[in-house]
Parts: C-alpha cells; sequence; structure tokens
C-alpha cells in the first residue's frame, strides 16, 4: 500500500510539474505583434491611433456603412468603425493576427459588429462594402485598383500615406497632433463610368474621362468637369450642369443661360 502510495503522489508531481511547464510554454507564446513583421505582401506596421480615425472621418463612416479594411492587422480599423455603429470587416492573411483581432473585438464589446476573415486580400469579395480602408504599399493599391474602380459609384476609399498611382485622391488630410509617422489619410470616391457618346437636348454630348475627371464637347462647346460618385458636375460655356447619374441617363439642374432642368440619356451603340 505503500508503494502504491507513493507512485500515485509521484504520478500526481510530474502530472502537475507537466502541466506547468505547459501552462508557461502557452504563456510565452502568446501572440504579440512586432513592427516589422513579415506578412504575405507587406511588413505590418500599425496605423497610429489618431489617423485611424481621421481615416474614418473623411470617410464620413456612420453605422449605416459596411467598412472593410484590407490587410486589417491587429483589428484597430476595423474595431474603430464598429465603435462608431458601422458593420466592419477585416481581411488579414495572418492568422494570429486573425486570433488577436477578434479577442480585442471581444474586449472591446463590439464583437457583434466585427467579422474578421483569415485570406488574401486580393480574392476578397469588396462588394459589401461601402468604405474601403488600407494601409498598403503602391504597387499593391495599383494592383487592386481595377478591381476597386468596378465597384458601385461613391464607394469611400481610404489609405494611409500611399496613393493610387495617377488616380488623383479627392481629399487628403495630415494629422500633425500626436502623430511622428505615417500621419496622412487619402481619400477617393469611385466614380460612375459616363465616357462615351450621349444625347442631351438633341444635341450629342461626349464625355472623355480619367477617373473623376471628365471633359469632352456639348454640340461644339467644350466641357470639363468631374465626377464625385454618381453625382456630375460639368461646364459648357456659361451653364453649368449638375446632376445624378443613373445608369444610361444623367438627370440634373442646369445654372446660367437660361436655366432649367436637363436629361442626358446614353448614345445606342
Amino acid at each position: 500500500m505503500l508503494r502504491f502510495a507513493f507512485v500515485r503522489s509521484a504520478a500526481l508531481v510530474l502530472s502537475l510539474t507537466v502541466l506547468g511547464v505547459s501552462g508557461a510554454a502557452a504563456q510565452s507564446t502568446t501572440f504579440e505583434p512586432r513592427v516589422g513583421q513579415a506578412g504575405k505582401d507587406v511588413v505590418w506596421v500599425p496605423t497610429p491611433d489618431p489617423l485611424v480615425e481621421t481615416m474614418l472621418d473623411i470617410a464620413g463612416v456612420t453605422a449605416d456603412d459596411v467598412v472593410m479594411d484590407l490587410g486589417s492587422g491587429d483589428g484597430k480599423t476595423v474595431i474603430a468603425a464598429a465603435r462608431r455603429g458601422a458593420r466592419a470587416i477585416g481581411v488579414e492573411f495572418n492568422p494570429d493576427m486573425v486570433r488577436l483581432s477578434r479577442e480585442r473585438a471581444r474586449e472591446a464589446g463590439v464583437t457583434a459588429r466585427t467579422t474578421f476573415i483569415e485570406g488574401d486580400l486580393f480574392e476578397a469579395d469588396l462588394s459589401q462594402a461601402t468604405v474601403i480602408t488600407m494601409f498598403l504599399l503602391p504597387d499593391i493599391n495599383l494592383k487592386l485598383r481595377p478591381k476597386i474602380l468596378e465597384l458601385k459609384p461613391g464607394t469611400r476609399i481610404v489609405s494611409n500615406s500611399f496613393t493610387m498611382g495617377d488616380w488623383e485622391e479627392d481629399r487628403s488630410e495630415r494629422v500633425t497632433e500626436n502623430c511622428t509617422s505615417w500621419c496622412t489619410a487619402l481619400l477617393w470616391i469611385v466614380p460612375a463610368r459616363v465616357d462615351g457618346e450621349w444625347v442631351l437636348d438633341g444635341q450629342p454630348l461626349v464625355f472623355e474621362q480619367t477617373f473623376q475627371m471628365i471633359s469632352g464637347r456639348l454640340g461644339n462647346t467644350p466641357i470639363q468637369g468631374r465626377l464625385n460618385g454618381a453625382e456630375i458636375t460639368f461646364t459648357a460655356g456659361d451653364r453649368t450642369f449638375t446632376g445624378t447619374v443613373d445608369g444610361s441617363s444623367i438627370r440634373g439642374a442646369i445654372t446660367g443661360g437660361s436655366g432649367g432642368s436637363f436629361v442626358a440619356t446614353r448614345a445606342s451603340s
């Protein structure tokens, strides 16, 4: 009996020792992201907290939005958007980052409004987003650009610091307080596609479009203007046309000249 008791006691000590080692190992391997750690396409550098808020501000994020953060890292932008009442989605390749993001969302009390997808940002379905945020390199932005330009007009794209090549931003804002690096937010609004031939009041209306900028002619009169999502404004002589693009029609109002309203329809191909 004594020998049996000794064996049981020894086994108990061994078990507790193993559990202690396992617990210490689990504690020591708790994931902590490191600035500069390698990722699939970029190294990880966190967006400064003041810039996160500025990015969401210039995009006008509200509870009506679906915000998608591409390369969501530790989840801070997703969580910040969810705190504003938006439905927020993060796409992140690193599974440790995804687990960390979910835990931080739980701690912030926004689990119900957040989703973190472990996957490749180039394969993500962007169609549900009304706002896309990102802190990626210029070449990755350019690779994503064709897919972004296919999104619904009015979708807002916000980047930390890096541009979209020759697609000029619609707005930029630099944070000067409590931010020392990576402090510029750039906003683009996906424009409607209007390039080609239209008819307005019996006259040919031709748009040449470079992203949100438009030129062309109305009859023989040169025009210049720009798009803000589905909203369009252009001038022809002393008249300014302001309207909304809806598929194959543009409806709006004219200021200058004799004023009034207008309807333009896309010419049959």
